[in-house]
């Protein structure tokens, strides 16, 4: 492959051999002799936020599963670098993005009830997008603006993220400490307070890497 490998467009070419042969990413993995959980959202990700790749060993399986070539899986990936400007992503609003059933253990969109639109700038195949309601994160977001969260991608302290409690809370925060004990959030809004979570309290922490405002 001449072209250079993104995360997101690896797995997105899994999903979409897997459509294209009429299988869930659990199916597929099946059909291939492999644990059905192999392919999971939840398990492209670690807990630390670490990108975990497929294995070559898989990608035979499932080649040998499907009848697809490496010149054909070549071709998925590089239909999945081309999600970019004018791309469908899912939106929900901040709020009701609480409610359980929008997201899997690892922050990754699932189930019914998403919006779709249209966004430039986005290169992250897994990404999606919050619809700010309130005034928490003023002055940088505004009710109606659109804060667009990649799952996959890593997390560093100084970064804008979005985080969801094991309560069902959802905030969008700075993230200013992280230690393995530890998770401290610094409010957008100067009117709010500081938050500070224990790690096993928080469900997930994902990027924002885009907003639309």
């Amino acid at each position: 492959m001449s072209q250079t490998l993104s995360h997101s467009a690896v797995w997105a070419a899994i999903d979409a051999l897997a459509e294209a042969h009429g299988r869930s990413a659990s199916g597929l993995a099946r059909s291939a002799g492999l644990d059905p959980t192999t392919f999971n959202k939840s398990k492209r990700i670690t807990a630390s936020g670490r990108l975990r790749w497929p294995s070559t060993e898989s990608l035979a399986k499932i080649f040998n599963a499907t009848g697809a070539t490496l010149d054909d899986f070549s071709n998925l990936i590089s239909d999945g670098q081309a999600v970019g400007a004018g791309a469908n992503i899912p939106v929900i609003g901040l709020a009701q993005a609480g409610d359980g059933g929008f997201f899997d253990d690892a922050g990754f969109p699932v189930g019914g009830g998403w919006d779709q639109i249209t966004l430039p700038e986005v290169s992250d195949a897994n990404s999606y997008a919050l619809e700010i309601s309130g005034d928490s994160m003023l002055p940088l977001y505004r009710p109606g603006d659109k804060i667009v969260v990649s799952p996959a991608a890593t997390v560093r302290r100084g970064d804008r993220v979005v985080v969801k409690t094991r309560d069902g809370e959802i905030l969008a925060k700075l993230l200013t400490r992280q230690t393995p004990e530890v998770v401290e959030l610094a409010s957008l809004n100067p009117a709010y307070e500081n938050r500070t979570f224990k790690t096993d309290e928080i469900t997930f922490m994902a990027r924002i890497i885009w907003a639309s405002q």
